[in-house]
């Protein structure tokens, strides 16, 4: 019996030896728990499933602090930004150039980009049919979208950029293209604000791209197009919540791309960092992801899946100066604020204006009206919502008529305003604009708020009423807010090049010389313009 219980002994003993050796083994093969805090871009929220298997294969948690990205890109930029241990965005760009512009000339945080996806356009198929219909080649272009929106055929959803990456992406893209430089925005390309007409079809924002999707789902029946990550756009058509999927528009003029990339904010979890970036560049890792979120894998060897075998196209360059971003977001300000706009064009209609030159200006109207198929000339026209106001001046004012843009018959008005032969033989150039004045400083009492400009269009000197110096007194004693509206001179034949500055300058506004050059480009030139 003794020896009995000594061999149940060592039995036991022998068990609890054993156990204790394969619990040892686990919990040397089980990873060291980590939790790392996240400042995140929203959209990121779509990565659970990936981080679930992150923390069981590494033992690393992300506890993820959802902010829009510009948001984010501002906290990080600012004082005592780095409060976390990584940020996690879907693009560090704007972080970058606000922590550049407030003086920030330390060490960048390591970067380490996860995956892709560019900003492009979501369409109903009957309206990509038809803007690629007008086109020579078959592509649509951020253009061929701001001449649509400009029409009043295009109505299109997008994130708030004051917000979002995607809607920064967005604008970036569309002020890039209405540039025409084919390069990196620069300051002078957004001294005036071309997106009016682009942004007359912006119907439906929101701070969130992925709220955004449901946003445009709910009112699917009355918006056609929709501005957001190529991923976004794809879940969207698979979800099976549209009457009819999207068709996906990569603008010919290019397009931002995301590269989602984790930045080191804390040294101190260098390890860590390491690890899981490693992790989610892994082929089999990418795999999942590109499946999971249908984001464009970062590691070209892995074999993209069918919805993303589209090339991106062109990629475009982000903005590397702070005064270029501030100018767009300043431009787009409130997009719940009223948009609509008045232009009053004060024309010349001397007996010297009569022949060529009256002939160039009704094409320059025409060209304005929609005519104009270049890239150049869709961001340039009127657009819906816009109220045009002609006054024809000689010896004094002859004519004063507007009209507000709300469809085709608007703009045969205007034509009709121009279209007038009656001609006067003197040139009063300084009474007129003071005129203009008086109508400007009703109509900012009636609209406070609406962007309001003076165009004078004159082929020839000054002959009667007041001189440039009394204009410019007379103006100096305006009310303030008919004072902040800004007259931009176009010169064209014999018109006095000092004065005409001198007296555009006075208001803010600025000459542009048409004597060398076509009219419509004069006119292009200042569209928009507000400074």
């Amino acid at each position: 019996m003794g020896a009995c219980r000594r061999a149940n002994g060592l039995i036991a003993l022998c068990l609890a030896a054993l156990l204790l050796a394969i619990a040892t083994a686990c919990s040397e093969d089980r990873p060291e728990p980590t939790t790392l805090r996240v400042l995140a871009s929203p959209e990121l929220a779509d990565m659970g499933p990936v981080l679930d298997e992150l923390r069981r294969e590494t033992g690393i948690s992300l506890e993820m602090d959802y902010r829009g990205t510009v948001d984010a890109g501002s906290e990080l930029a600012g004082p005592g930004g780095r409060r976390h241990d990584l940020a996690w965005l879907s693009s560090d760009r704007y972080y970058l150039l606000k922590a550049r512009a407030n003086g920030d000339r330390g060490e960048k945080p390591l970067a380490t980009s996860i995956m892709s996806s560019p900003v492009v356009i979501g369409m109903k198929r009957d309206v990509a049919a038809r803007l690629r219909k007008g086109t020579s080649d078959g592509q649509i272009s951020w253009a061929d979208a701001a001449d649509a929106a400009a029409d009043g055929s295009l109505r299109f959803a997008m994130a708030d950029p004051r917000r979002t990456n995607s809607g920064l992406a967005a604008l970036v893209g569309v002020a890039t293209a209405a540039a025409g430089t084919g390069t990196v925005l620069r300051p002078d390309d957004v001294s005036c604000d071309r997106l009016r007409g682009f942004f007359a079809g912006h119907a439906l924002t929101g701070d969130a791209s992925a709220k955004l999707a449901g946003g445009f789902t709910a009112r699917q029946g009355e918006l056609n197009a929709l501005i957001t990550y190529e991923s976004e756009l794809l879940a969207l058509n698979k979800s099976g919540r549209l009457r009819e999927p999207l068709e996906i528009v990569y603008p010919r003029d290019g397009m931002v791309l995301s590269d989602y990339p984790v930045l080191l904010l804390d040294p101190a979890k260098r390890a860590a960092y390491d690890t899981l970036v490693q992790w989610l560049r892994s082929e089999p890792v990418q795999k999942r992801i590109m499946e999971r979120t249908l984001r464009r894998p970062i590691d070209p060897a892995v074999p993209r899946s069918e919805p993303l075998r589209q090339p991106v196209g062109n990629a475009l360059y982000f903005p590397d100066d702070q005064k270029v971003i501030d100018r767009l977001l300043a431009d787009y300000g409130d997009p719940e604020r009223d948009r609509s706009s008045q232009v009053i064009f004060l024309l010349d209609f001397s007996t010297s204006m009569r022949g060529k030159r009256i002939e160039r200006l009704r094409e320059t109207f025409d060209a304005l009206a929609g005519e104009d198929d270049s890239s150049s000339g869709k961001f340039a026209r009127f657009h819906r919502g816009e109220t045009l106001t002609v006054m024809r001046f000689g010896g004094r004012v002859l004519d004063e008529r507007s009209v507000t843009y709300e469809g085709p018959s608007d703009l045969d008005r205007l034509r009709g305003f121009v279209a007038s032969d009656d001609f006067d033989d003197a040139t009063a150039v300084w009474s007129s604009l003071d005129r203009a004045y008086r109508t400007a400083s009703a109509l900012v009492r009636k609209h406070p708020g609406r962007s309001l400009s003076i165009v004078l269009m004159t082929d020839g000197e000054n002959n009667t009423g007041m001189d440039v110096d009394t204009f410019v007194r007379r103006h100096a004693r305006l009310p303030k807010d008919a004072r902040a509206v800004r007259t931009y001179a176009i010169r064209y034949g014999e018109a006095n090049a000092r004065e005409l500055d001198r007296g555009a300058r006075a208001t803010g506004g600025r000459m542009v010389d048409a004597t060398d050059r076509s009219l419509i480009s004069a006119f292009k030139e200042i569209r928009g313009c507000t400074d």
